[in-house]
């Protein structure tokens, strides 16, 4: 909107004074005025030179007294070049140094990358510190435990300390009455030395273990029902000892512990099976010496019915001979005695056995393995039904493994 202003001034000012030229230099005309002696038609010419130079000179007065921008590009040319000069260097510094900072803010992009990788890394290891700091402290709070534990053991140790300071006088005081007893048990030492020597050089009639006599007492019943039957199974005993010994029954007696017998027959009347009971030599006994013996007592039942299945083994036979007829016989006959065992019949206790067989079973047994295929099986079955006392007598049966007919049976 100025700019418009301007220039409807300056064509109102260029306008009014080409008017007043125009008018003037008629007017000159006319009248056949003259300057500086020249002729009217050059003085027309000046007239319009100077009227045109005024309305220059006035379109650059009032541009200049209207415009900073035109004083500047009439007045200040120069020292606007030199200020631009100045600021394109300013740009050029600027741009340079704009440079120089985008390469510091890459070096520093690039640390701070580093820097975060870095501070990952310490906040791992600070995370793991804390881990440690953790268990190091659950540690310490065990050691302050058991060091208030220790400290506790260690107060009752002092105690006790002075507990056993004095006890300490006691114990001198005892330690005159053991040196005494020394003394007796020295004595008694020797006499155990010749008695031991006795029974070496004597002559051992029952090993310790030995059963001198066992039965089955009925239980649930009286305790004085059961101290009879027990008094006739200790007879018993004490016929079998005198036997062995071949002497009179008053000669060498048979001395139970009285305790262990009162207890054997509370312990028959308050059960509610019957009982097997083993009078069994204590010890080693020598001839001469009372018959020391103890009880041994097992519930008693039905361990197999008769002619109940005990056990059946294959075999195979490669030689055919007496020798290894023999040997499967024994060792058939053992796995028979461990698998009643395992079921409940109480075996010797010298031996281990639990079974009886004749001599007659064994050998026609023996022979009928040398005569047989070479594939067989062995089956031994209760010939009677048998209770846990025993003891267990035995059926056989022989056949060959591929078949089940029964090729021989001893009974």
């Amino acid at each position: 909107m100025y700019g418009i202003f301007l220039i409807a001034v300056l064509i109102l000012t260029g306008g009014a004074i080409a008017f007043i030229g125009d008018r003037l230099g008629t007017k000159i005309g006319k009248k056949r005025l003259s300057i500086f002696g020249l002729r009217p038609r050059h003085t027309s010419i000046i007239v319009t030179i100077i009227t045109g130079a005024l309305i220059t000179t006035m379109t650059f007065a009032v541009l200049a007294a209207t415009s900073e921008n035109v004083r500047t590009a009439l007045f200040g040319m120069e020292k606007l070049k030199r200020h631009m000069a100045e600021m394109q260097a300013g740009i050029e510094q600027a741009t340079g140094e704009l440079q120089a900072a985008r390469v510091e803010k890459e070096a520093a992009d690039s640390a701070l990358d580093k820097a975060k990788v870095d501070v990952e890394k310490l906040q791992n290891q600070q995370k793991e510190l804390e881990a440690v700091s953790r268990e190091l402290q659950a540690g310490n709070d065990l050691l302050q435990q058991e060091k208030e534990n220790l400290q506790r053991e260690r107060d009752s140790l002092s105690s006790e300390n002075q507990s056993l300071l004095a006890d300490n006088d006691s114990l001198a005081e005892n330690n005159e009455k053991l040196s005494k007893d020394n003394k007796n048990l020295e004595r008694n030492a020797e006499r155990l030395k010749d008695g031991l020597i006795t029974m070496r050089e004597g002559d051992i009639t029952f090993r310790a273990g030995e059963i001198l006599a066992s039965g089955v007492i009925q239980g649930g019943r009286s305790e004085e029902a059961v101290e009879a039957d027990l008094q006739s199974l200790a007879q018993l005993a004490n016929r079998n000892v005198s036997a062995r010994l071949g002497i009179n029954q008053t000669d060498q007696g048979l001395w139970i512990y009285q305790p262990e017998a009162e207890a054997a027959i509370k312990a028959i009347a308050e059960s509610s099976q019957d009982m097997v009971v083993r009078i069994v030599a204590a010890g080693n006994l020598v001839r001469g010496e009372v018959v020391r013996a103890s009880l041994e007592l097992y519930k008693n039942s039905i361990i197999y019915g008769s002619k109940e299945l005990i056990l059946a083994k294959p075999y195979t036979l490669r030689k055919h001979d007496e020798e290894e007829a023999e040997m499967v016989v024994m060792d058939f006959l053992m796995n028979v005695n461990q698998a009643a065992v395992a079921k409940g019949i109480l075996p010797d206790p010298i031996r281990g056995s639990v079974g009886v067989i004749e001599g007659a079973q064994f050998y026609n047994l023996v022979e009928n393995l040398r005569s047989c295929t070479d594939h067989i099986v062995l089956t031994a079955y209760a010939r009677d039904a048998t209770d846990a006392m025993g003891p267990l007598r035995l059926d056989f049966k022989l056949e060959p493994a591929q078949d089940s007919d029964g090729i021989y049976s001893s009974k």
